[in-house]
């Protein structure tokens, strides 16, 4: 059971001599201060009975101020419908706002994530604290157009600051970090509401992304309430207020006659076009692995013509047999295994491999140059679809459709859920919906 006093902390006397009260929170040999902003001199201070003595010149006053806090927080303890630590009280204690912002929590969160080493989605993340903070510092005076280049510029200058050294990720959360501009109770639904049109129309996103951004600060609201820094009566989302809503969209994968074309597309060795060809080739014939799995590939992973290695996004283990189609591939570099350093393609020879930020920097710049080359690949095969990174999968699917069993998918895949298989692979099968049209239309 928690102990909620009143006390002296006389390790903070100032320099007249008075002594800063505060609630003291103790629970399982955790406790914790919440300040109460009042200084008494230790003389007026009656240590058993925990407040003012007669001598201070306020007593009465002071003594009901006292009451009144030490009531509240007996009543956020003993009213809560789950047990709350000692922490949870004093951040509750603090005001239904919460006494950190919205930033400092998020950057928290961020900063963790970035010393776990997932660098991809500290990226992310930190680029919606940049987006909400834009939208913050919106001027409705000036013209649409001029903010819109505004905001451009400031986004260009910080990759700028950050690719010369001059800026660091860490220094960006540590920045967030002191940034009180976004109080949780400030979050409501007219935010919500203005922050996606101000993504739409002046960020230029699309939907999916301005979702992905909700999810983000519903997922700190949460975490928020969860730690005791807001009241859960400010959580915007759910009930009758916002809702999020995930679209779903069209996932289009290549036939299997593109697929060739892609194969039989004759491209000068060893330059970055071609080397983007095998890549993308390479992601196929295992299942549609992530490209940025496929250049981090090491020659380490091949054993008795299998592949297995550890996907980065969740961390499961991969298994499986070496096609034919890969190993013609393969065998072109095997001779620069020394050269790239141990992995199979180039873009990553010259990185510290137990540097896990620069592994993810280059294997970003590596996906960034396939995009670009993979339209030229399109081109020149005359595929008249978006051939982008993750395509790859998709043709897979695409190609599966509904002659393979679910569960088999699901194992190629390296899907947790059936359903997610079953969901996914509902993308690239038509043949009933088509026979049932057939079926009304030629009667």
């Amino acid at each position: 059971m928690a102990s909620i006093k009143i006390v002296l902390r006389k390790n903070m006397i100032r320099k007249d001599n008075t002594i800063p009260l505060a609630i003291r929170i103790s629970e399982n040999y955790k406790t914790n201060y919440k300040w109460l902003g009042q200084y008494v001199l230790e003389k007026d201070w009656d240590k058993n009975a925990g407040k003012a003595k007669r001598t201070h010149p306020n007593s009465k006053k002071l003594n009901n101020f006292l009451l009144k806090k030490l009531t509240e927080a007996n009543d956020i303890y003993f009213d809560s419908k789950k047990e709350l630590t000692t922490k949870q009280v004093k951040q509750k204690l603090k005001g239904a706002g919460g006494s950190k912002s919205f930033f400092a929590v998020a950057s928290d969160r961020i900063k963790n994530k970035y010393e776990r080493g997932t660098f991809s989605v500290t990226k992310s993340e930190l680029s919606i604290l940049y987006n909400l903070e834009e939208f913050l510092n919106l001027n409705a005076a000036k013209e649409k157009v001029v903010s819109i280049r505004e905001i451009k510029e400031r986004r260009k200058k910080r990759i700028s600051k950050g690719r010369k050294g001059e800026h660091s990720f860490l220094d960006s959360v540590e920045e967030f970090k002191k940034n009180k501009s976004l109080k949780f109770q400030d979050i409501n639904e007219s935010f919500i509401d203005n922050f996606k049109d101000f993504c739409l129309v002046f960020l230029g996103q699309k939907t999916r992304t301005v979702t992905n951004q909700l999810i983000f600060i519903r997922t700190i609201f949460n975490k928020a309430i969860q730690i005791g820094v807001v009241d859960s009566k400010y959580y915007p989302f759910g009930g009758e207020k916002e809702k999020i809503r995930i679209g779903s969209s069209h996932k289009i994968g290549l036939t299997s006659n593109e697929i060739e074309k892609i194969e039989f597309l004759k491209l000068e060795p060893n330059t970055s076009i071609w080397h983007t060809k095998n890549v993308w080739l390479i992601a196929f014939y295992f299942a549609g692995i992530r490209i940025s799995d496929a250049v981090q590939l090491r020659w380490s992973d091949f054993k008795d013509d299998r592949l297995l290695y550890i996907m980065h996004k969740n961390e499961k283990p991969v298994s499986l047999k070496t096609p034919s189609k890969a190993i013609t591939i393969l065998n072109q570099y095997k001779n620069l295994k020394a050269e790239n350093n141990g992995y199979v393609f180039p873009f990553l020879s010259t990185a510290e491999i137990n540097n896990n930020e620069e592994v993810f920097k280059k294997t970003r710049n590596a996906t960034k140059l396939f995009n670009k080359y993979l339209k030229r690949i399109a081109t020149e095969c005359n595929i008249d679809k978006n051939l982008s990174n993750h395509i790859a999968r998709h043709s897979f699917g695409n190609i599966a459709g509904d002659r393979i069993h679910p569960l088999m998918l699901q194992k190629l895949y390296r899907h947790s859920d059936l359903k997610t298989t079953l969901n996914y692979q509902a993308n690239f099968i038509h043949k009933d919906a088509d026979d049932a049209l057939d079926s009304v239309i030629n009667f």
